[in-house]
């Protein structure tokens, strides 16, 4: 417990059954009921079932107000949603009352009667939960820093796992770096009992069937933004249930602004807004959200930060994340936190809009190279990208400069031409979004012993049903890139500093609402997000927010060719790597001078690598 305090600093509390061999511990972060009636572990009024929970049930009054009216409610004790979820269990059973949850949740639940463990994570992924044995140990906690306080934790380095993480820059789906370590998949079950040592896992909420949900009679234009608009009053309304001080992150995007716009509607005071500002133009939207802060009449704080303040973040970062973690978007996310955490303990946040309106750049792309492709047969695809890769990298450079320069910190012409032409072999939709969210191509390389994992991306795929190629992408960042990267990120920055974020647009609801429209509604002449952009311009002008994408980017690249260089040279040094034996050496510090030297630019495969050796040298591997 004392390891994950960060995440409760309110109170704690143990519960343990010598007999049965259970111990459930909590640190609570109190935002709903306040008082001692809100404590956990907490116990049912029948006495069966013991509860610890991380999140939040956000329509527990009406839930209440189901279990009062079938006359199931038990005495209540307080207005916690602990009791309102334990008293559902005991009416309904866990997996009847999940359905008719609204909300974010890490849940162990201990059956005292059938001696039974059960844990369950919430619909989209927003809360962690690692579990696994570690010799006759099973362990389960909110962060891997809790099981490995444990005494019998192993701590073995998964080598497939780690080259999972270098290929994506995050353990994805439910592996973990440690070996026998596992994390429970969104909308995820795992039963545990004496007769069944292994835990039965099962799904009570699929989002890959959610996706490829059959398309009815389509609404108009005019009925689908008032439908949306109220989903979303009702989501926003829900989430801004709080005893604490609330507030909300402000980008200046279209979804945080979606979203702040709708708490400003429903809110008699003005809205407490952040944001972070860089001092470079062209990673700056500080600006677009002060505007948009001041249209709607927010109490608007900005914080400005330079590379300094950035980097300064680094060191925690190991900690902070207890697993080898490679968004560089996690600095900035970490500071604004932060920032928010100095006046509210809750605030609320655009997540989840890219992959479910079809936000990323990467969809449109990925999809018109797709119609070109098909457009060519498969012997030109594969001679035409066979000489591309061919011509050297350096040579491609020389000859495409002085017709396309290379921008500040990017990638140069010719490594940008041997991506394009490794994209151009791609046989299928699933293949090409498969490589466009790789960050290294061919990550067993790099990791002695190395090998992948089976995939949801290449191995288990989901059913596609009718989706087009620009769906079938979203439906597969919605299971995989969505909880692994955005929302892991999202939980670490914010819980490190006690400050619960949470996410409107990942009601459940609204999702099942936006699958089955037609893809016009998602991405209409060229602009994603069309739905939600009309849904927005009700609350903000449209010239506030018409501009090209931008996001939390840093400059990693050329970080590594200026103040991180010492740093970066010491965690990948010859004699370390071949000393602690996972990566080539030879193969890294290649890329290393490449880098160095301008032929390449490897910030982002470094950076995996990096992050991977900085969280080695906190932590160690216990056995190999």
């Amino acid at each position: 417990m004392n390891a994950i305090a960060h995440r409760g600093p309110d109170s704690q509390g143990l519960w343990v059954d010598p007999e049965a061999g259970v111990g459930l511990g909590h640190l609570r972060l109190a935002i709903v009921d306040l008082s001692p009636a809100g404590h956990q572990p907490m116990v049912s009024a029948c006495d069966r079932y013991q509860i610890v929970y991380n999140g939040e049930i956000y329509n527990h009054a009406a839930l209440r107000r189901d279990l009062e009216e079938a006359g199931h409610a038990p005495p209540w004790r307080g207005s916690s949603d602990t009791e309102v979820l334990l008293a559902g269990v005991t009416a309904w059973g866990l997996e009847d009352t999940l359905a008719r949850a609204e909300g974010m949740f890490a849940i162990a639940l201990w059956d005292r009667k059938d001696r039974t463990l059960t844990l369950a994570r919430d619909r989209l992924g927003e809360k962690p939960l690692y579990y696994g044995w570690q010799g006759t140990a099973f362990l389960f906690g909110s962060e891997l820093k809790a099981l490995r306080a444990h005494p019998a934790f192993q701590g073995t380095v998964r080598r497939d796992a780690l080259t999972a993480m270098l290929r994506h820059g995050h353990v994805p789906e439910d592996l973990t770096i440690y070996t026998g370590v596992h994390k429970l998949r969104p909308g995820e079950m795992a039963t545990l009992s004496q007769s069944t040592p292994e835990p039965h896992r099962q799904f009570y909420w699929d989002g890959g069937a959610v996706a490829t949900a059959p398309k009815g009679p389509a609404p108009s234009d005019q009925e689908a933004i008032d439908q949306l608009e109220a989903l979303l009053l009702d989501a926003v309304g829900n989430q801004m249930m709080s005893d604490v001080p609330l507030g909300a992150f402000l980008s200046g995007g279209i979804d945080s602004s979606t979203i702040v716009g709708l708490m400003q509607h429903l809110s008699d005071r003005p809205v407490h807004t952040f944001s972070i500002g860089f001092h470079e133009a062209r990673y700056n939207e500080a600006e677009f959200a002060k505007a948009i802060a001041k249209h709607l009449g927010t109490h608007h704080t900005e914080l400005y930060v330079g590379d300094n303040d950035l980097r300064d973040v680094i060191p925690a970062l190991p900690v902070m994340y207890d697993e080898p973690f490679a968004d560089s978007s996690q600095i900035p996310t970490h500071l604004v936190a932060r920032l928010a955490r100095e006046h509210v303990t809750v605030a609320l946040s655009g997540d989840g809009g890219d992959e479910l309106f079809g936000g990323y750049d990467r969809y449109r792309q990925g999809a018109s190279f797709l119609k070109i492709l098909r457009a060519l047969p498969q012997p030109l695809r594969s001679l035409g990208a066979g000489a591309i890769r061919a011509v050297p990298a350096r040579v491609l450079n020389t000859l495409m400069e002085p017709i396309r320069p290379t921008p500040q910190g990017k990638e140069p012409n010719g490594q940008r031409l041997h991506r394009i032409a490794n994209y151009a072999r791609s046989r299928n939709v699933d293949e090409l979004h498969r490589k466009m969210v790789s960050v290294w191509r061919f990550p067993e390389a790099a990791v002695i012993n190395g090998t992948n994992p089976p995939s949801i991306l290449a191995d288990h795929l989901p059913l596609r049903g009718g989706l087009t190629d620009i769906e079938r992408m979203m439906q597969l960042d919605m299971l995989a890139y969505m909880p692994d990267d955005i929302l892991a990120k999202v939980d670490r920055a914010t819980m490190a500093v006690a400050l619960e974020s949470r996410a409107p647009l990942l009601n459940h609801r609204v999702a099942a609402f936006i699958w089955p429209l037609p893809i016009n509604m998602k991405i209409r002449d060229g602009k994603s997000k069309w739905l939600l952009r009309q849904v927005l311009y009700r609350h903000v002008p449209r010239e506030l927010i018409e501009r090209p994408k931008m996001g939390f980017e840093v400059p990693i690249g050329l970080w590594l060719r200026g103040g991180l260089r010492d740093w970066a040279e010491a965690l990948i040094a010859p004699d370390r790597l071949a000393r602690e034996g996972f990566l080539e050496s030879v193969l890294i510090r290649q890329m290393w001078d490449q880098h160095q030297q301008g032929s390449h630019n490897w910030g982002l495969q470094l950076w995996n690598v990096l992050m991977f050796q900085a969280w080695l040298e906190e932590f160690g591997p216990m056995g190999n």
